[in-house]
């Protein structure tokens, strides 16, 4: 009975347990704790940034509410001192006129207006007192707000404000398109109170305002104000600077950022991401934006004018790029910590285990060299220290005794072999004799069996050519003068039956050169490859190869003709043999000398398969193919024999997928 086959259980190594067990807290538990808390910390860092900015732009944004306030509450304090009512009362213009531009300047107000109910409108068909904040002030109540305020009428105001108000757009990457090419209307902080005046100086019914306003295009004292307030000295790392922009829509009015060293970057545009979000949904943006020209963790917040519209932004922020190289110089920080205690204590951890498992790997190994014949391996454990090594020394025992025995049936295997070996080696050289002997012989029949088909094939096909020019000799002659209108017709038939004529003739001297042979002669080079082409035109035509020929060569050889024709024919075959897809075949002829001997170099070149050193080295061995069944192994060791015995060399250079190049050099002919 046979013994049941055991099921083969997957080898689980101890060694690799036992450093699971050491490894497993240093380069798993602790690398997935520290990867943990290194992204709780990223994301607590780049919140600390965003809640910074926000309270940045808290402060800013209430700096510009007591703009607001102020500018409210010294117009309402104006309107109703005593100082205005009798600059008003006094009946002559100039005085009010003159009180109005002296309290403008004490308050630093760019401008400061009496505004009449009831006046025409004074620009663009629309009056300050379309405004909501100045008809609000008509109707009886104070109000302030920002308002953009059309270049035409601050300069109706004062020419000087429309002046300042223009700024020329900067092309900005990123910005909404745009056609315009600057900015001219003006974003103005509006403040209007109802006034008295004397019945002479407002129509019954009517109501009067003082309007007085800041404008912010270009105030660099306002944005700098906010700057100072929002980040003062040492409030940010070094390396960090703060920035802080007023935005009329999407274009810098007011600003700190540089476009250049010595230029702020006013017109330039913020980024359409920005202005959808802010001036378009009305959101508050609190991120990293890529502001004129470097990144910034930013916040923006839309500002609204009288009428409920967004008509710009408030923005501040401070440079990314030092907060960010803090932030990377920390995560390097921890993790060469890391890897320095990783590499101080991994070492420690291996030797530990390595006192464990050597003692059983060293068994697994002598049992696994032993399983694969080598019957000297050992495990080499000089001391058992413990119990494992008491087992090693017991199996390095058991061993001794196996490779004795394993020795003597050896020696007996070897006695047998060698008879046998001897006795098979006699056998497989007669073989090899037999077997080349045959293939020459069935070689010999299959060409000669080939050389009479062709003979055979060439002279039928001589016959109905024959028959064809006669046939058409005749017709002349009956035609007569009247063959003269076919004259072309004719002649291309003479030419054609020429070509067949002359395709005949070389196929024969191919299929039959005893008989064709003739004598060596002197010939051209070139004219031999020239007659070769017409018998393996059917060949370029099957696949897509271009042929190129370079005839340089203007001495001649010395060799029969038809054993240069066989030649050539059997190396242009192989060339496009080994062009399956297409490809370049390449035929130059050109002089060349060699060690001081004068002679014509015949290269064919490929741009097929190629070919290893290892069949370089072989494919001129008689019977030796690269084409498996289509070949027979004689073409190229013929040719070789061929040249050599007119003094001449066949060589070979060829890589894999990247073309093959047979070289002939043949001695000139003197």
């Amino acid at each position: 009975m046979s013994t049941p086959a055991r099921a083969v259980r997957p080898v689980r190594s101890i060694r690799f347990r036992l450093l699971a067990i050491a490894l497993l807290p240093t380069l798993v538990i602790l690398p997935l704790l520290l990867g943990i808390t290194i992204a709780r910390w990223n994301s607590k860092f780049d919140a600390l940034l965003i809640a910074k900015v926000n309270g940045d732009l808290t402060i800013a944004h209430q700096y510009l509410s007591r703009i607001l306030e102020n500018t409210g509450e010294q117009i309402q304090a104006l309107a109703v001192s005593v100082a205005f009512q009798d600059a008003a009362s006094s009946g002559v213009p100039a005085d009010l006129t003159t009180f109005l531009e002296q309290s403008r300047q004490k308050l630093g107000l760019d401008f400061l207006v009496l505004v009449e109910g009831g006046t025409e409108p004074v620009v663009e068909g629309q009056s300050l007192a379309a405004f909501p904040v100045v008809a609000s002030a008509l109707k009886g109540t104070s109000s302030t707000a920002i308002d953009i305020v059309s270049n035409r009428q601050l300069a109706e105001i004062a020419p000087a404000l429309a002046e300042r108000a223009l700024i020329d757009l900067v092309d900005t990457p990123n910005a909404v398109e745009t056609d315009r090419k600057s900015e001219t209307r003006g974003m103005v902080v509006q403040s209007a109170s109802p006034i008295s005046l004397p019945d002479n100086r407002i129509p019954a019914g009517n109501r009067a305002a003082l309007v007085g306003g800041i404008l912010l295009n270009q105030n660099l004292v306002f944005i700098d104000t906010i700057n100072d307030l929002v980040y003062r000295e040492a409030s940010l790392p070094e390396g960090s600077k703060g920035t802080a922009t007023l935005f009329l829509e999407d274009v810098r009015i007011s600003t700190n950022v540089r476009l250049f060293e010595d230029r702020r970057a006013l017109g330039t545009r913020v980024s359409a991401a920005v202005r959808t979000a802010v001036l378009d949904e009305g959101q508050t943006w609190l991120d990293s934006a890529f502001v004129v020209n470097d990144w910034y963790i930013s916040a923006y917040e839309p500002i609204t004018d009288s009428f409920g519209n967004r008509v710009g932004m408030l923005y501040v922020g401070f440079l990314e790029t030092p907060f960010r190289e803090a932030k990377q110089t920390t995560l390097i920080t921890i993790i060469l910590a890391f890897l320095a205690v990783a590499v101080v204590s991994v070492p420690i951890f291996l030797r530990w285990a390595r006192s464990i498992f050597k003692p059983l790997e060293r068994m697994s190994d002598t049992i696994t060299r032993v399983e694969a014949g080598n019957m000297g391996a050992r495990t080499e454990l000089m001391v058992a220290s413990d119990e494992i090594g008491r087992v090693a020394l017991h199996l390095d025992g058991l061993l001794d005794q196996l490779q004795q025995r394993d020795r003597d049936l050896r020696l007996w295997n070897d006695e047998l072999n060698d008879r046998v070996a001897e006795r098979t080696s006699e056998l497989e050289q007669a073989n090899r004799r037999i077997e080349a002997a045959t293939k020459q012989l069935i070689m010999s029949e299959k060409l000669a069996a080939i050389g009479e088909i062709t003979a055979g094939v060439a002279h039928e096909i001589n016959n109905p050519i024959a028959v064809i020019q006669g046939n058409l000799d005749v017709v002349r002659s009956v035609l007569g003068q009247k063959a003269e209108e076919a004259k072309v017709e004719f002649r291309l038939i003479d030419e054609q039956i020429h070509r067949i004529s002359q395709i005949v003739t070389k196929l024969l001297q191919f299929a039959k050169p005893e008989e064709y042979a003739g004598y060596v002669e002197r010939h051209a080079i070139n004219a031999v490859i020239l007659d070769c082409l017409p018998l393996v035109q059917h060949l370029l035509n099957k696949a897509d190869i271009s042929l190129v020929l370079e005839d340089r060569a203007t001495r001649l050889v010395l060799m029969n003709r038809t054993e240069l024709q066989q030649v050539a024919i059997n190396l242009i075959v192989n060339a496009l043999h080994a062009m399956p897809a297409g490809g370049t075949l390449t035929i130059r002829t050109f002089d060349h000398d060699m060690e001081n001997k004068a002679g014509v170099a015949l290269e064919v070149e490929d741009t097929g398969v190629g070919m290893s050193a290892d069949l370089i080295g072989r494919i001129f061995d008689p019977f030796f193919s690269t084409k498996k069944r289509e070949g027979t192994g004689l073409g190229l060791s013929i040719s070789q024999g061929l040249i050599d015995r007119q003094g001449g060399r066949i060589s070979v250079e060829s890589e894999p997928d990247k073309g093959t190049c047979f070289s002939i050099w043949l001695p000139e002919a003197r």
